[in-house]
């Protein structure tokens, strides 16, 4: 009897032990689950095309933009999660301080420092695995501050502009700890012109790819 007892203390003991493993694992899954909120940081470089102005008689037409670098931080908060893919509301600001500007006449500025809030939808496929691909789409508006000097010297009249601004973007998500991950990404900013003295009647895509890290609480 007394063996048989021991015998059955030592299986309920086990089974205590299963399902308390199972708990814990339930309630770590739920505690990853209910970080619905993301702090960013991502650190890159933006892109513009040349662009081309006609009837200036120069050899090279073209204004050429340098690859300024450029700071994201961005704020999201997750609606929906339906497993293969999840919803997020986020709100991502880059800003660039510096994008130095080329042409063969004196007229535009030296550089300018622009800016970029557009909250955003963000879909992200499988949010539950190491490994999450995401898409963006957003609207919001940029501001651009040009340089107070042109670029041969000289004073530079233009004025800071705002701008409304469409917001397409794509990445990856992948997870190193329940908390944190790494992001890389490619965001397209569309705007109107920035100050630069040079009306081509054209909007500009400032095309910012970088990478950095989140942090889910």
């Amino acid at each position: 009897d007394t063996a048989f007892l021991a015998k059955g203390g030592k299986m309920a003991r086990k089974r205590l032990g299963i399902v308390s493993l199972a708990m814990l694992t339930i309630l770590a899954g739920s505690a990853v689950a209910q970080q619905s909120n993301q702090i960013a940081g991502v650190f890159g470089r933006s892109f513009i095309s040349n662009q081309s102005v006609s009837g200036t008689g120069l050899t090279n037409p073209d204004v050429h933009f340098g690859d300024g670098l450029s700071y994201e931080a961005n704020l999201s908060h997750s609606f929906f999660n339906f497993g293969i893919a999840g919803l997020s509301v986020e709100l991502p600001f880059v800003y660039n301080p510096s994008t130095n500007v080329q042409f063969g006449l004196n007229t535009v500025p030296k550089d300018f420092r622009a800016y970029f809030l557009t909250p955003a939808a963000r879909v992200n496929f499988f949010p539950g695995t190491a490994f999450s691909p995401w898409v963006s789409i957003g609207a919001g508006f940029a501001s651009f501050t040009p340089n107070n000097t042109l670029e041969f010297g000289g004073v530079n009249a233009a004025k800071s502009t705002t701008s409304s601004v469409f917001e397409v973007g794509g990445g990856l998500d992948v997870r190193v700890s329940d908390h944190f991950k790494i992001r890389g990404e490619v965001r397209d900013f569309n705007t109107d012109e920035p100050p630069i003295n040079v009306n081509l009647g054209n909007r500009y895509n400032h095309l910012f790819m970088g990478a950095g890290v989140v942090f889910a609480f």
